[in-house]
């Protein structure tokens, strides 16, 4: 795929000048002294001298802190970086400093309530009681706080009021399966969760009162359950347990006592899976991920207080993180919790013209799908508040920059590329700049990010591994349970020491956008959410017909993933639909009905090295289209002959 030559959309000096970032340029120049041409020349100073540039990070935003920092980066060294020494703050201070009548705090609906709004005042109130009820029960600094909910006011108050006493939370998924939520949740042993006894999607009502029992039945550490707003009846929980109701709490109102935090003190443990084991628990800090979100919300996607930003999302996907670091900006946040295809793919448009949306953001599947199901939004909704749209998870086609440009008309697209890894983006978009298609528009601010080759050689213009070569404050403290720091090496820091290496195939233009060519590894993306394969199989292999199996998932430039698996049955039997059903159930129950295969074939066997390991990664490749001799060694593998079966499937394969 080639950058395209001429814009789709170019901004005007009026719009530059409004912007975010004209602010802050103007802010150094003023400031510090520094007078940038362009952007590629602010980017240029921003990895050069990244401690100033994070220092001015701090002064811009003005951020809220009980103490200041002696240094900005006392060691820069990857993984191990140790950033603003001695400062203490609380993430929850950068939320409700903005405080004001002026506008509400929170837009919601869902496809079972109209439209409706939360004041700053009642979030402020609403966060008070629900940190004073955990405070009651004994919960504090350091203490994991769990919830297993739906995208709702409700789940972000107890988020603000949980890392408002410094305790650490973490959130699943309604649509996640037992196994899924347990994986993670076990690793983390939580003292307290809140948890939804039903929830509402695609037009069904879902009961999870079996579901909230057995979580709660299979976490030993668990004191505590809160139980959230819900039209389902009552659960019955194990009586070891102390449950509380949300009405009740919020019936004790408290003023809120926020918690001065050290800067790179637990906000909160978020999950990305790598192709084996457990999910990886991932442990992000209160200042790190301040300053990230501040960057990213004001500078990359242009939001500030007089903004309506919304994010479609589930509770599952860094994406409900980033919503949430909108009220950082002291704009209003719009959230809508349901599926987007229901009753239709207009669903969300028709959302954001009730909500007067300013911004629009989404997964890039949910454009694919628009464009397909003949969607024309400004025939569904009055749009003229909305002025830039938004898109990740995987990249977005041609095809759909010229639908949101055809629909949508005098708009700016800011496509970005990061992930749950470090809460943050690598690449996204810079509103002075034009937009082209399939081209995200800039590396982001403080991210120092190459195309390397094998050997760790920077390429100009080529397609290589995505590598950031200098640290970011958001990038984790550690994984959970990995005292040696082991696992968080291994990784991030495996193939080039010392260089964050991210998984991606990237390509720097010589304007300096990106093009994202999907994913390096084997790890699954699906709808922007990471999914190991080892939770694959472990739903799979757990049929009894199964002997063994292999997912791959081919992120086509500019298409929906395929993801095919492959299965090995026991002697005799065959593939049928009733088998494919079951398997399909299984994924579904263990872990979610978004990682459904495309295709589900029968193998022999399934490829192996001589230890045993499964060959997904050299798989993935010849099913890319590259032949089985220039990505296996034979001599390394136990069943070499397995390799041809597959690189017939791969002539098979839509393109």
């Amino acid at each position: 795929m080639t950058a395209s030559e001429k814009p789709l959309w170019t901004p005007t000096p009026e719009r530059i000048q409004r912007s975010q970032l004209q602010r802050y340029m103007t802010w150094l120049k003023q400031e510090r002294g520094l007078d940038f041409a362009d952007y590629d020349a602010l980017w240029q100073w921003s990895v050069a001298d990244i401690g100033a540039f994070w220092a001015s990070m701090w002064d811009f935003f003005e951020i809220k802190a009980y103490k200041p920092y002696a240094q900005v980066l006392a060691d820069a060294s990857m993984p191990g970086a140790q950033w603003f020494s001695d400062a203490e703050l609380n993430y929850v201070d950068q939320i409700l400093r903005h405080e004001t009548t002026a506008r509400p705090a929170i837009l919601y609906a869902s496809e079972t309530e109209a439209l409706r709004e939360l004041s700053w005042a009642d979030l402020r109130q609403q966060v008070g009681a629900v940190a004073a009820h955990l405070r009651r029960r004994g919960i504090q600094r350091g203490d994991r706080v769990v919830a297993y909910a739906p995208n709702t006011p409700e789940t972000l108050i107890a988020f603000l009021a949980t890392v408002s006493l410094g305790a650490v939370w973490s959130i699943c998924a309604p649509d996640m399966g037992l196994q899924a939520v347990l994986d993670r949740f076990k690793q983390i042993e939580p003292v307290a969760l809140f948890a939804v006894e039903g929830v509402h999607y695609n037009g069904k009502p879902m009961d999870k009162r079996d579901m909230v029992r057995e979580i709660t039945s299979a976490l030993p550490s668990l004191r505590d359950v809160i139980l959230l707003p819900s039209k389902a009846d009552a659960v019955q929980l194990p009586e070891k347990l102390t449950v509380a109701r949300w009405a009740s709490i919020l019936a004790q109102p408290a003023a809120i006592q926020v918690e001065p935090v050290p800067f790179d003190h637990p906000l909160w443990v978020v999950y990305s899976s790598g192709t084996t084991g457990l999910p990886k628990p991932i442990v992000h800090g209160h200042g790190g991920i301040v300053l990230e979100m501040l960057k990213m919300m004001q500078l990359h996607n242009d939001i500030g207080p007089d903004d309506v930003f919304h994010w479609y999302s589930s509770t599952g996907w860094i994406m409900w993180n980033a919503q949430v670091g909108g009220l950082s900006t002291g704009a209003t946040i719009a959230i809508y919790d349901g599926s987007p295809a229901w009753p239709d793919w207009g669903r969300l448009w028709r959302f954001a013209g009730e909500a007067k949306l300013t911004f629009f953001g989404s997964g890039a599947a949910f454009y694919a799908s628009c464009l397909k199901a003949g969607i024309k939004p400004r025939d569904l909704a009055d749009l003229s508040a909305l002025r830039s749209v938004g898109s990740t998870g995987s990249p977005l086609s041609e095809d759909a920059y010229a639908w949101i440009y055809r629909e949508l008309g005098d708009i700016w697209l800011s496509p970005i590329s990061g992930g749950t890894d470090f809460a943050g983006a690598f690449v996204a978009g810079c509103v002075m700049l034009p937009v082209y298609a399939g081209e995200m528009q800039v590396r982001c601010l403080g991210a120092d990010i190459q195309a390397y080759d094998e050997a760790g050689k920077p390429l100009v213009d080529e397609v290589g591994e995505l590598v950031c070569v200098q640290p970011l404050p958001s990038m984790p403290l550690y994984l959970w349970n990995d005292p040696d720091g082991e696992r968080y090496k291994g990784s991030y820091f495996d193939v080039y020491p010392g260089i964050w290496r991210h998984g991606d195939w990237i390509r720097i233009t010589p304007r300096g956008g990106s093009i994202i060519y999907g994913r390096s590894d084997a790890t699954i993306n699906r709808l922007g959410l990471r999914l190991g394969t080892a939770e694959i199989y472990r739903a799979v292999e757990e049929l009894p017909e199964i002997l063994d199996s292999l997912v791959i998932d081919l992120e086509f430039l500019g298409r929906e993933s395929f993801m095919p698996l492959f299965v090995a049955l026991r002697d005799g039997l065959l593939l049928d639909d009733a088998l494919k059903q079951r398997i399909n159930q299984a994924i579904r129950d263990a872990v979610s009905a978004r990682f459904i295969p495309s295709d589900i074939q029968q193998v022999a066997e399934v490829p192996r090295t001589l230890s045993g390991k499964k060959l997904e990664v050299p798989v993935k490749k010849i099913l890319l289209g590259q032949p089985p001799e220039k990505v296996a060694n034979p001599g390394a593998m136990s069943n070499p002959a397995s390799l041809a079966w597959f690189a017939d499937y791969a002539s098979r394969v839509p393109k």
